[in-house]
């Protein structure tokens, strides 16, 4: 990463071979990747059996709420606003803690998520950036649905534009928590499976209530809390309004905000990549941000970015 690059901050040039991270054991990546996105579906089929035939279970949708909380906050808080854009300070346990929470939600090693999205950001909706829905896939409602389906889900199985580690990350790479939550991923991704089957047995009290709580905190809980993230990347960048000039076409996505743990603010966060909190008004439901103030108070993290009114006035425009 050049010592002039900050994350979030989009720089106007090409990118360049040091920006792509080398290709490993592509056929291996692309396996998994078609293994952890096909099974969860096919475990929603049975869910939905369970759910039509009257077998659902109060603690199947409580292991459900927790698991998809607890690991969505580690991406929204963890592996997004702390380590990919800096938006506050914490302590070594706590950044451990949600390198882990983000792990668990099997969205890929942090270093390589921070990696892909820092680049995103550097080249947002140009050419190099990893995931655009409008950057080389045509005109019209075709080259619009192509666009879609490459920045919601097709982008993960190429890897010619994904994020360099070296260039984009060298500060993770040099942090020795962070370093360890990455090179340990699957037991992190394991273990987040476990818990769903610990909860679901302890909630429910059965051997049966510890697998069914295995299928709505692990195999439904993963797709939804996947999409709900790919819908940032597509949908984000498709539909909503247009609050504040970015150069891109990011935008907000009310409907979304709830479901993706205020995420869906995405054009006020690409207008002000820093901050903490992207609800920038009381109307603007934001559960991270309400989670990171409630850390602050309680004096485990600090250093917090806010945005002030007159930057948010100088950036402000009539919604597109």
């Amino acid at each position: 990463m050049s010592e002039n690059y900050v994350p979030g901050d989009p720089q106007e040039r090409r990118p360049g071979p040091e920006d792509v991270q080398p290709v490993e054991y592509e056929w291996l990546n692309r396996a998994l990747t078609a293994l952890i996105t096909v099974g969860p579906i096919l475990a929603l089929v049975f869910a939905g059996w369970q759910l039509w035939d009257g077998l659902l279970r109060g603690s199947d949708l409580i292991v459900f709420a927790i698991l998809y909380t607890l690991t969505g906050l580690g991406i929204t808080i963890g592996f997004h606003r702390l380590f990919t854009h800096r938006s506050f300070k914490t302590s070594p346990a706590l950044r451990g803690v949600f390198a882990v929470l983000g792990s668990a939600a099997i969205e890929g090693p942090i270093i390589s998520w921070v990696a892909d999205h820092r680049k995103h950001h550097a080249f947002s909706d140009r050419e190099g950036d990893p995931h655009s829905p409008h950057v080389d896939h045509g005109i019209g409602l075709r080259g619009n649905l192509r666009g879609l389906a490459h920045a919601h889900l097709g982008w993960l199985f190429i890897h010619t534009e994904r994020g360099s580690r070296e260039r984009y990350a060298p500060d993770l790479l040099a942090d020795p928590v962070v370093s360890f939550v990455d090179r340990t991923f699957f037991v992190w991704a394991l273990g987040g499976l476990a818990a769903a089957f610990f909860l679901g047995g302890i909630i429910g009290g059965s051997w049966r209530a510890a697998l069914t709580g295995l299928l709505w905190g692990g195999a439904v809980r993963m797709p939804v809390l996947h999409h709900v993230t790919y819908s940032i990347n597509s949908l984000c960048h498709f539909f909503g309004r247009r609050d504040y000039a970015t150069g891109d076409h990011s935008r907000n996505l009310a409907w979304l905000a709830p479901l993706s743990l205020g995420e869906a603010w995405h054009n006020n966060h690409h207008a002000f990549p820093t901050s903490a909190f992207h609800g920038l008004s009381w109307r603007q439901i934001d559960v991270s941000a309400l989670v990171i103030r409630g850390l602050e108070r309680a004096g485990l993290c600090w250093d917090v970015v806010r945005v002030s009114e007159e930057r948010r006035v100088q950036k402000r425009q009539v919604a597109a």
